[in-house]
């Protein structure tokens, strides 16, 4: 059995797509999921399973929530090495360390597939004042200055102007995962 990460976007955001975390670990157990824990009421879930493919189950647990709750939610499943070398290789980490960003306003947009490299360039070309970001091929590292309620560069954002699906983590959760991820 192997330890997973899933990621669901946009569930219980402003009364839309409402999944009871209890209800979502037992469908999870009824798709053959082992030891599902799951962490706040965003979609972050911590499982084992003996699929080795991590696209298999993306689809999967997005095809049981399709059926079961009666919607489509985007899924990405991740092995807790890609979600720690992301975590270990934030380009913001020694401002963390320093104080200098708040670990509250640090985020983690993570990316479906690798984002379209003219889009890539055109958006790193653009100031965007005191907020900063860094965009690899699997993450958007994003540092919203005056926090994540008052920015413009949303998920949504960066999933249009990036061609590709994504899911939004602050600090804590990304950290809280890989804790989760330790113990199960």
């Amino acid at each position: 059995m192997k330890i997973y990460i899933a990621l669901l976007r946009g569930i219980n955001v402003s009364g839309q797509k409402k999944i009871k975390m209890i209800d979502l670990k037992a469908m999870l157990e009824g798709l053959r999921l082992t030891s599902v824990t799951t962490y706040i009421q965003s979609g972050n879930i911590v499982f084992k399973s003996e699929k080795k493919d991590t696209q298999i189950l993306s689809d999967l647990i997005k095809n049981g929530i399709s059926t079961r709750f009666g919607f489509d939610v985007p899924v990405l499943v991740l092995t807790p090495e890609i979600l720690t070398n992301i975590y270990e290789e934030n380009p913001f980490s020694d401002g963390l360390l320093s104080g200098e960003i708040e670990d509250k306003k640090m985020y983690f947009t993570l990316l479906s597939n690798p984002p379209d490299a003219n889009a890539v360039a055109e958006l790193m070309a653009k100031d965007f004042k005191e907020e900063r970001f860094e965009i690899t091929s699997k993450v958007v590292y994003f540092y919203a200055a005056n926090g994540y309620g008052k920015t413009k560069l949303t998920n949504n954002f960066f999933e249009k102007k990036l061609k590709c699906d994504a899911t939004t983590r602050n600090c804590k959760t990304v950290i809280k995962l890989l804790e989760l991820s330790k113990l199960t």
